[in-house]
């Protein structure tokens, strides 16, 4: 019997139980000095000068760093597509654009000495205005690049595709603000580099690929891939915050070279709030328009992207918002356009789901305004602008091909799931009872995309001469279970048992290319490559082993329950792996295969929140949360439910908990996690979730990506479910996260008209 679709528990985690996980912090480095970076306490200023002379007199200062000792070129936003003019100095220079942006770094023997030194590093401000507001910075009146003559980033026009809504009966529009939040990982960013007798730079980093980080530290220190060494170890979450390599990250290698010896930062947690890139905030117009029979027939979404001080790819993920803008229905005319602007604040970038979440929150309110609009249930609504079952590949009016689906089949199992006709009921009620405490119910329909950018990745598989297996892996971990579910693969090929294969992973010398664990990518691309690895290396065994019992390869047979080969039919006379590997000459028993996917892949799903309202105080209470997610073929039902778990566990936190927030001048008012209303398990429900597969023609394991679903359906339903518990007090719409006092004021403002 096969492993596959299994619930196998994770080999990965009696490492981390017991305290053996291998962390940057944690390395073994000796000799390494420390750093800590001054970080700026101002939004938007001309620096005057930087006095470092009591720093680097402090006890344990190995040196001090300001920009004018930083012979690096500055670093123009990582895609051409963005305004090359928005340059990030690798320390601010002349001007400081967002609270948090480095300064100077000091480099001490300890950390604790590092830390304590920059305090004393004294830097005179300037103040400038600061631009805040996305809205505001749409005017360019404050310039956050005065060289730039703009504040707009990048931009998607509408174009040719504009449609307008002259012959809908009903027209619905709202503005929506989709919350800016903090990625919040365990772990923070980490960086530890040493420099080699040869001129190698060996760079240790908490990040989501070692190859585009190697490319990245390559280009900013003038060296060639062939002389950076980047090694991932375990990493403490990244939810595509770590995506790349930070600045700060790129800057230690230099630092080590300037120090000749190697160094460590570890970033503190008020560093990680303030600088690490922040997720979402986009502002959203959408208008939608159709019959009062409940037909969609337009569909338009403006957005406004705030970029942050430094355009990264946070910037261009409205091209992943238009990728998604129907979601599951089949909406006749749609337009989108798009504007990311500059402002005074941490840069944004990819958070999980990267522009996908945001394409659902816009159109599942928008469905669920336009079905209050005409007095229908939002349920029916949906149903009747589905997407056939039939229809897949299904092409969208914005060109976007899904591969495979049943959406109303999601819906379905939905509303049988939750008892959805019991909880209308449950709701009519206490309507008509006066109960202070609403009752939400809130539904999402959503599909979105995985694997979209990047299709190529690279495995190899090696059975040494003890039997044991050591897999090699392109893609990096940072808490999916690759290495169970690697493993997993493997051993349906061999038929050698899980604790026998070995995974290894993060290191850029495995495979001369590679690319990032993102976008919900591994299993059905980096999976694939590992599992033709392991076949090749179960056809080239095959082939010793008729050697070695004296047969046709075509006659050997893989007893995959036992471990072994024997010729069909004859099981007594038998050869092990471990024979086979012996046999298999100087090169040994290894094999490498590199799979190309032939496109992206298109899981769906569909979730409902419910929701109690208090409403004499606004508070919200989650009260159950029950979610279909297909994501094709599913491997481990047990690592699938992980990822789901913690998705859900995000979107959830985004509507309700989650927002970081700016006062008008730039200070940060969320920088700890006292501030910040980041979720427990006590905050939570206990997840419904109602399996269903739909396999993708992509791959040959069927699968399709899950580390990002929950995110993209749970944000709208529970959204939606707070709206829906207020709908009968006139109550149209609540922005996230809605927070007591959020919800308190729409109550009351409502009331008043």
């Amino acid at each position: 019997m096969s492993i596959l679709g299994h619930a196998v528990p994770r080999i990965e985690d009696p490492r981390f139980l017991t305290g053996a996980g291998r962390f940057v912090a944690n390395l073994e480095l000796p000799g390494a000095a420390a750093a800590a970076f001054v970080r700026s306490t101002i939004a938007h200023a001309r620096i005057a000068g930087v006095d470092a002379s009591e720093a680097r007199s402090a006890p344990g200062v190995l040196a001090v760093f300001t920009a004018a000792d930083v012979d690096l070129e500055p670093a123009p936003p990582d895609m051409e597509i963005l305004d090359q003019r928005m340059v990030r100095p690798w320390l601010a220079a002349d001007v400081v654009r967002f609270v948090g942006e480095p300064v100077a770094v000091v480099v001490a023997e300890t950390a604790a000495a590092a830390e304590d030194a920059a305090e004393l590093v004294w830097v005179d401000y300037d103040p400038l205005p600061a631009v805040i507001d996305p809205v505001e910075a749409l005017e360019d009146e404050v310039l956050v690049h005065a060289d730039a003559g703009t504040n707009v980033a990048f931009r998607l026009p509408a174009g040719r595709h504009t449609v307008d809504f002259d012959d809908c009966e009903v027209v619905v529009t709202e503005r929506i603000v989709n919350c800016r939040v903090a990625a919040c990982p365990l772990e923070g960013r980490a960086a530890a580099a040493e420099w080699g007798d040869d001129g190698r730079l060996t760079l240790w980093l908490s990040t989501q690929g070692s190859h585009p980080a190697r490319d990245a530290a390559a280009k900013a220190l003038g060296l060639s891939p062939e002389q950076v060494r980047v090694i991932v170890p375990d990493v403490g979450g990244g939810f595509g915050a770590k995506g790349s390599a930070s600045p700060e990250e790129l800057l230690v290698g230099w630092v080590a070279r300037a120090v000749g010896r190697p160094v460590r930062w570890i970033e503190n947690r008020t560093e990680s709030m303030l600088a690490l890139g922040h997720g979402r905030a986009q502002i959203q117009d959408v208008t939608i328009g159709g019959r009062r029979d409940g037909t969609v027939e337009r569909y338009r979404l403006h957005v406004l992207q705030d970029a942050g001080a430094y355009p990264r790819i946070g910037a261009v993920l409205p091209w992943m918002t238009r990728t998604m803008l129907s979601g599951v229905y089949a909406f006749p005319k749609v337009e989108f356009e798009s504007r990311s602007v500059a402002t005074n604040t941490a840069p944004t970038v990819a958070y999980r789901g990267a522009g996908r979440p945001e394409a659902a929150a816009a159109v599942e309110r928008a469905m669920d305004l336009f079905a209050a609009e005409i007095g229908m249930d939002p349920a029916e609504v949906r149903r009747r602008n589905l997407v056939p079952a039939g229809a897949f590949p299904y092409k969208t009016a914005v060109g976007t091909t899904y591969d495979s689906g049943d959406y109303e089949g999601a819906l379905d199992r939905l509303l049988e799931a939750a008892g959805y006709d019991e909880l209308r009921a449950e709701q009519q009620r206490r309507r008509r009872a006066g109960d202070r405490r609403r009752l939400g119910i809130g539904l999402s329909i959503y599909v979105e995309i995985t694997a979209g950018g990047g299709s190529e990745e690279h495995g190899s598989v090696e059975v040494r001469p003890d039997g044991s297996v050591l897999a090699r892996t392109g893609t990096t971990p940072y808490g999916q279970g690759h290495a169970t579910a690697w493993a997993m693969l493997i051993s349906d090929r061999l038929g050698i048992p899980l604790e026998r294969i070995e995974v290894e992973h993060g290191d850029s010398d495995f495979f001369p290319t590679g690319t990032v664990t993102g976008g919900s990518r591994s299993l059905q691309i980096g999976g694939v490559a590992i599992s033709h690895a392991a076949g090749a290396v179960a056809d080239r065994a095959r082939q010793i082993a008729a050697d070695l019992l004296e047969a046709a390869p075509d006659d050997v047979v893989i007893d995959r329950d036992q471990g072994t080969f024997h010729v069909a039919g004859t099981p007594a006379v038998s050869r092990t792996w471990a024979e086979v590997a012996a046999a298999a000459g100087e090169d040994g028993l290894r094999e490498q295969a590199t799979f190309e996917s032939a496109g992206a892949t298109f899981p769906f799903g569909a979730h409902l929140a419910v929701v109690e309202v208090d409403t004499d105080t606004g508070h919200v209470e989650l009260t159950r949360l029950v979610a279909v997610d297909d994501a094709g073929t599913i491997l481990n039902p047990l690592l699938a439910a992980g990822q789901i778990h913690g998705g859900l566990a995000q979107g959830a936190a985004q509507a309700l908990w989650e927002e970081f927030v700016y006062d008008a001048d730039g200070n940060p008012l969320t920088s700890t996690l006292a501030e910040y209303a980041f979720p427990t398990a006590v905050e939570l429900p206990a997840f419904e979730r109602v399996p269903m597969e739909t396999p993708t023609p992509l791959n040959e394991l069927g699968a399709k990506g899950i580390g990002e679903s929950g995110t993209v359906g749970a944000t709208p339903a529970v959204q939606n479910a707070v709206v829906d518990a207020l709908a009968d007090l006139g109550v149209r719409h609540v922005d996230m996260p809605a927070t007591p006092e959020r919800v308190w004021r729409a109550i009351r403002a409502a009331a008043g008209s």
